[in-house]
């Protein structure tokens, strides 16, 4: 059922609006448990950030707004790091429940410095990651060239983090769908969902192949959250920012951790394939039509930094840079619950590392929706905290 003439029914226990990994997982955790649940989406499954990220999956604080934000940010940002760390743990044994391989792997995350300042605040970075139970550690410039010969003599050492690596974005959310079909989720795409309200008891939602009708619906559509949740009495202040994304020519495979740099953005893995994926939140632009288009001078940013932090990929060619979405929260947790005035209806999203939180944001929604006690502490993400 992928398209919207299959949806005959119209009147569900749950609608989960949002086709990404995160409202994918909703809708497979809710159809293994028995709901009668249908997933909505506007274009076609996994085609915004979910499908358009580069498949980190991320385990520690990120260097950018550590140094920016400072101490009280990171320590409130401690436990959205936890619920990552959680969701890693699922990972591991995702593809094996999906019975798909979704390429997960990696042997953890390097956030590398050149600088003797950026050394001494990933130190202190490490050990906040320590307080809750993540065992990152610090390496020096010996064991950084015996970990990862490709990386530039310059850098002075780096912070690792045993837990992060890498997955597949193309086949999670898919693969999440698939299983709940199987289960008897009903799942339609071309389906935009217009107005949200309650009418006796149930919530009403008009979209444009008509109306649709729940007990209870989630809200997962991470950049169409704050319009959706409006219509049900909140504002959310959720960020959407156009970001690239490079990938090159398939080389021999030599990258086996998740590569970061402390001075300037920059994620850098390499793909099952050999292809090397470069990122790290480069914006894109937009034209004169309001489109995402790439950004040239973004570009050429981030295969500079590429280059500083790994020289030897030099003669390596690009061959694609594509759009991607970075949706934010002005914490960067994550925002999870209930809407205040409209019980019954939930919202869940993870800013900015959402892929890597998909597999436990699914668990977590449907124990809301499932009225099951989370096995997450759910009170620093509350909806109201803005």
């Amino acid at each position: 059922m992928n398209s919207h003439q299959s949806l005959e029914q119209r009147n569900f226990d749950v609608i989960v609006i949002g086709g990404g990994a995160a409202g994918c997982a909703t809708t497979y955790n809710l159809a293994i448990k028995g709901a009668n649940i249908a997933l909505l989406e506007k274009y076609d499954l996994n085609t915004q950030a979910s499908g358009r990220n580069a498949g980190s999956l991320h385990g520690q604080i990120q260097f950018e707004p550590f140094h920016e934000l400072g101490m009280k940010w990171a320590r409130d940002f401690l436990p959205g790091l936890s619920f990552l760390a959680s969701s890693l743990d699922l990972w591991k044994n995702l593809s094996a429940k999906l019975d798909t391989d979704l390429e997960v792997g990696g042997k953890g995350g390097l956030m590398v410095a050149q600088s003797a300042s950026d050394l001494a605040a990933l130190e202190v970075k490490v050990k906040l990651e320590n307080e809750i139970g993540i065992a990152s550690r610090m390496v020096d410039q010996r064991e950084l060239r015996e970990l990862a010969p490709y990386i530039s003599q310059k850098m002075l050492g780096a912070a690792f983090c045993p837990i992060e690596g890498k997955a597949n974005p193309l086949v999670t959310a898919p693969a999440f769908a698939a299983r709940a079909r199987e289960a008897g989720a009903s799942i339609a795409t071309g389906v935009e969902v217009l107005d949200i309200s309650k009418e006796n008891g149930k919530f009403k939602l008009q979209t444009n192949v008509g109306d649709f009708r729940a007990e209870k619906v989630v809200l997962t559509a991470n950049a169409g959250l704050p319009k959706l949740a409006k219509s049900l009495g909140l504002d959310l202040p959720i960020s959407d920012v156009p970001v690239q994304v490079s990938v090159t020519e398939q080389v021999e495979k030599f990258v086996n951790h998740l590569i970061y740099f402390t001075t300037e953005k920059l994620t850098f893995k390499q793909a099952n394939s050999g292809s090397l994926l470069i990122g790290g939140g480069w914006p894109a632009r937009y034209d004169n039509s309001g489109e995402a288009v790439l950004n040239l001078d973004s570009l050429q940013s981030n295969l500079r930094v590429a280059l500083t932090v790994c020289p030897s990929i030099s003669k390596v060619k690009v061959i694609r840079t594509w759009i991607g979405v970075g949706n934010g929260t002005p914490d960067h947790n994550p925002i999870i619950g209930e809407l205040p005035d409209a019980p019954g209806a939930y919202v869940g999203m993870y800013p900015y590392m959402g892929f890597t939180a998909s597999p436990l944001l699914g668990e977590v929604l449907s124990d809301l929706v499932l009225n099951s006690t989370p096995k997450i502490d759910l009170k620093p993400f509350a909806l109201t905290r803005f």
